[in-house]
Formats: structure tokens, sequence, C-alpha cells
């Protein structure tokens, strides 16, 4: 493919001499297991129980599911008792319209 008047690439030396795989370190796979045992050590004692679950996808996936659903069941609470106390005060209201002495009674209780 090189043809006499073009030079040669100066990359195609360093391309060559990637092929060489170096031989790993005689003691590499020993000190890789030392280093993943330190590690997990660390982690077992270092960290408390609850963050190492939310490393798990799945209960992480569940607490948010779980928070989502608390927050839903707990807003229907609430306008479930604002309706309670408007529909208690449109009826005290209706009362009080059909019936005037039920208002001087209750104005007179508040007293």
């Amino acid at each position: 493919m090189d043809s006499p008047s073009t030079p040669p690439d100066p990359l195609d030396k360093l391309l060559n001499s990637w092929s060489d795989v170096p031989e790993p370190p005689a003691g590499l796979t020993r000190e890789v297991w030392r280093r993943i045992a330190l590690n997990e050590s660390h982690a077992s004692r270092g960290e408390p129980w609850i963050l190492e679950r939310f490393t798990k996808p799945l209960f992480a996936a569940a607490f948010v599911f779980s928070c989502a659903a608390a927050g839903l069941f707990l807003a229907e609470v609430r306008i479930a008792r604002l309706q309670t106390e408007a529909s208690s005060q449109l009826a005290r209201s209706y009362l009080a319209l059909i019936n005037p002495l039920l208002r001087n009674t209750d104005q007179e209780g508040r007293k």
C-alpha cells in the first residue's frame, strides 16, 4: 500500500508496538484480592445499615414508592378533613338561615 513517494506514517511503529502486552507484576492477583477484602471490611463496619440498603435498586425504588404513597395518603386525609369542616360550616349556616333562634344561641355559646 505504501508507495515509494509517500513517507511512512510515524504512528505505524507505535501501533505495532502496542500489540505487545506486558506481563502483569508477580503479586498482582494477591494485591487485588487484598484491596477487595480491605474495601469490604471498611464498608461493613463504616456505613450504617440503612445507607448500605439504599445501594440496592429494589430497596431504593420501594422506599421512593412508599414515600410517594404516604404523601398522597396524607394529602387525601387533609382534603377530606377540610371538606368535612366546610360541609359542617355550610350545614350550620343553613340552619341559622332557616331558624334565626339557632343563630342567637350559637352566638351566645361562642361568647
